[in-house]
Parts: structure tokens; C-alpha cells; sequence
């Protein structure tokens, strides 16, 4: 009998040596660009965070969708600062327009931005400003580049992504239903939409939108993406939809009924029914930024989980030797490594295979963070007591913010449904392999 023929690297998760993929080094270039985001977080970002923090304390109403006096002036300060010290859209891979970053370096300097709430933003490497920014720089059209990617590279203004709907399984991103008819030289939209980030901003003016354009087509050639000033009219903003009781005011998830909304036919994204093709530019890059960015937290919650317990006594002893507590903390630290890991490597798949073939990787890693991040927060909170779930801590919101990545990014459900759809197929095709080449001897 012979041997079948051995699988493909991304199909086998070789360990091999000399595989490319095992080489999870951060490249000798991006050192200093790392080195300088971390201070640059301790030095600026942090205190202004403190600050612009405390002007919004307080507020209620219509003004909690509004900056506060001096909020966006101590924001564009940092912003301008970071601009000045070159720490500005490095989250692009292998681009002219930012560092030139690749993906595996861009995932140690988002783990660190993952710490600071406030870090994304003062870089210009905030979601989804991140993956617009990416689509449009691929996809976009001269006029379109000049129009809106210009003015989002410069941190003028903020962008919203359009995609999830009210009444359809959008998991399934067949299920878009948002119409695009084509009337003239306007296309014509209407849909009901839900859970857009962003779109609450008042520095938000592009949403970028998924939408069922050619009905008649293949299934993965119906949707399209288009992009839609926020003030066009029949963009009707319903409100926002809370999050664990939050409504992130004032940037939002927001609820918004597109009703007969025109907008000019030069404003399709590469073209009718490549909605899909694009969404795979799209999609990759972003998850792996929000799992490194996950790992950050989940640091920040270890560290805040181990000092609690170091500080408290109960029962004649420190909380932290209390209980199970000791082999909790242990196995944080273990999962925190395996996870960046893990995350790593998929980062290094994407920028040695693409972004379509590493996509086994990417959900993966997108089955595994956002899940052991939560339960690692909870745990910190737990140690915390009352005060984990109060405002005195940032424990609560950063649970509310990984509990949401479990849907936000796509469920689990379908995570695992791609990974080990991905194993059972792989094993199919070696063991036809291995039936077609038996050699039967007497």
C-alpha cells in the first residue's frame, strides 16, 4: 500500500520547522514602532482618557449624543500628538498608506492597543474605521478614495458599517435583504438594519452598506456593497440598541430604517453582486485586530484580578489563596499565552497564505478569544466582588464589550461550524486519497 499524499500546509497545521508559518517573530522594522505605542499609551493616551472621561460624567439626554465641552479638544490634541510622533494607520498590512505594517506585526501593537480604551482612537486604528479604511483603499474608486478614504486616514471624520438586519438571520450573510434597485443613474434603497456601530456618532458620515442588489444571480453574487452618506434622506436613525442595558452613547449601535434612500450609481463598491468578495477583504484583518485587542483586556483583567487579591484579607488570608483562586490565576496565564499564540499564527497565515486561504485560522481564533476573554474577566470580577460589576472598575464594561464580540464578529456557532467543517473534509479527502492508491499484493 502506499502512502497518500500528504495534505497542504494549512490543512495539516504542520509543525514543520522550516514551515514559514511556525515563524511567529515580529520583524527587527516594527521593534521600535511597538516600543513607542506602548509609551506613547502611558505618556498621552492614558492621562488624556482620565480627563475626557471626567467631562463626560454627568450627562443625560439628547446632550449624551454630543461631545462635551473640551472632550474633542483633548482628543485631537492626542490624535495631533500621535500624528507628530508618526504613530498614525498602521493597522493597514503592506500598505503605502500607513506603515506598511504586516498582519503578524500589526498583532503585537494591537494587543497593546487592546489595554487603553482609548488607544485605537487617538491612532486612527479604530473599528470599523479600521476595516472601512481597508476596503476602501483596496476596492475604492479614485473619486471615492478622495471623497471619504482621505478624510478617514486623517482622523477627520468617523465611518459605520451597515450589515446585520432586523427581521433575518444575518449570520448568514445570504439572508441580507436591505433592496438596491437600480433606477437610472440612483440607486434606490430600502432595508431595516440594526446594531450599527458607530453610526450614533455625530463624526460619523459614511456607512458603508450590504445589500441585496441582483436577486436573480448565484447566491454569492446577489449582495453588493454601497456606500451611503449618513445625511442622505431616508436614512432614518430609530435610536440606539442598548447593550447590556448600555447605549455607548454617543458613538451607538444604532437601529436605522433605510426608506427610498438615493444615492448616485458611482457610489457601488467594485461593482454589483462582489459584496461577498469584498466582505473577504474585510473580515480577516478586523477579527484578528479584535482578538489581539481581546487578549489585551484579558491582561489588564489578570492583572487587575491578582492585585485584588493581593490587597484583600478574608479569613485570616489573602483572597488570592483562597479557594481555587491560585490555579484560576494560573490558568488565565495559560490561556493568555496560548491564546496569543494562537492569534499570532493566524496573523502569520493571513500575510503567508491570504486572506482567503488562512481563513480556517482567523475562525478559530474567533472561536477561542472572545469566549476565555469573558471568562477570564469574570473571574476578575468575582474576585472584585459588588464592585466588578459597578462603575468603580472597568470589568463590567469590558465583559459587556467581549460578550458582544461572541455575536458581533459572527457566532461561535458558525466559527466552529467553518473549523471543524474544515477537519472533516480535509479527513475525507485523505482517505479518498488513500482508498485510490491501494495496492493489493498476495
Amino acid at each position: 500500500m502506499t502512502q497518500a499524499t500528504a495534505l497542504p500546509t494549512a490543512s495539516a497545521f504542520s509543525l514543520d520547522p522550516s514551515d514559514p508559518l511556525n515563524d511567529l517573530r515580529m520583524s527587527e522594522k516594527s521593534r521600535p514602532l511597538y516600543e513607542h505605542v506602548k509609551r506613547f499609551i502611558v505618556e498621552t493616551v492614558n492621562p488624556m482618557a482620565e480627563k475626557y472621561n471626567a467631562l463626560g460624567e454627568g450627562r443625560t439626554g439628547a446632550e449624551r449624543w454630543e461631545y462635551a465641552p473640551g472632550q474633542l479638544d483633548l482628543l485631537n490634541a492626542a490624535k495631533n500628538q500621535a500624528k507628530k510622533e508618526g504613530l498614525w494607520n498602521f493597522f493597514l498590512p503592506d500598505s503605502n498608506t500607513g506603515e506598511g505594517l504586516s498582519n503578524l506585526d500589526y498583532a503585537y501593537i494591537a494587543a497593546e492597543l487592546g489595554k487603553s480604551p482609548m488607544a485605537s482612537e487617538c491612532m486612527n486604528c479604530s473599528a470599523p474605521d479600521t476595516g472601512n479604511m481597508e476596503v476602501l483603499e483596496r476596492v475604492g474608486t479614485p473619486a471615492q478614495k478622495e471623497k471619504w478614504l482621505k478624510p478617514l486616514l486623517d482622523g477627520e471624520i468617523r465611518s459605520a458599517y451597515a450589515m446585520t438586519e432586523v427581521g433575518f438571520a444575518s449570520s448568514d450573510a445570504k439572508n441580507v435583504a436591505t433592496s438596491a434597485v437600480l433606477e437610472g443613474d440612483e440607486w434606490v434603497i430600502n432595508g431595516e438594519k440594526h446594531y450599527i456601530s458607530g453610526a450614533g456618532s455625530p463624526r460619523c458620515k459614511i456607512l458603508i452598506t450590504m445589500v441585496r442588489s441582483s436577486p436573480d444571480a448565484a447566491p454569492h453574487q446577489q449582495q453588493s456593497m454601497i456606500l451611503i452618506p449618513k445625511d442622505t434622506p431616508g436614512v432614518n436613525i430609530i435610536g440606539p440598541m442598548h447593550v447590556f442595558s448600555e447605549d455607548h452613547a454617543p458613538h451607538g449601535h444604532m437601529h436605522i430604517v433605510f426608506d427610498n434612500v438615493r444615492v448616485p450609481k458611482d457610489n457601488m463598491l467594485l461593482g454589483e453582486g462582489r459584496g461577498f468578495e469584498i466582505s473577504q477583504l474585510r473580515l480577516g484583518p478586523g477579527r484578528i485586530h479584535h482578538c489581539m485587542r481581546s487578549i489585551g483586556q484579558a491582561e489588564k483583567a489578570l492583572e487587575l484580578l491578582v492585585k485584588r487579591g493581593i490587597s484583600r484579607e478574608a479569613f485570616g488570608k489573602q483572597l488570592v489563596w483562597l479557594g481555587g483562586n491560585v490555579e484560576i490565576i494560573s490558568r488565565a496565564r495559560i490561556d493568555i499565552e496560548a491564546m496569543r499564540m494562537m492569534v499570532l499564527k493566524a496573523a502569520k497565515a493571513m500575510d503567508v497564505l491570504g486572506n482567503r486561504e488562512a481563513r480556517v485560522w482567523v475562525h478559530m481564533v474567533k472561536a477561542m478569544v472572545p469566549q476565555r476573554v469573558c471568562e477570564i474577566i469574570d473571574q476578575a470580577i468575582q474576585m472584585y466582588g459588588a464592585l466588578g460589576v459597578s462603575q468603580k472598575t472597568p470589568l463590567a464594561k469590558m465583559y459587556a464589550s467581549q460578550r458582544t464580540l461572541r455575536l458581533a464578529d459572527g457566532p461561535d456557532e458558525v466559527h466552529h461550524l467553518v473549523v471543524g467543517r474544515h477537519e472533516i473534509r480535509a479527513t475525507e479527502s485523505a482517505v479518498e486519497d488513500m482508498s485510490a492508491t491501494m495496492v493489493w499484493r498476495n
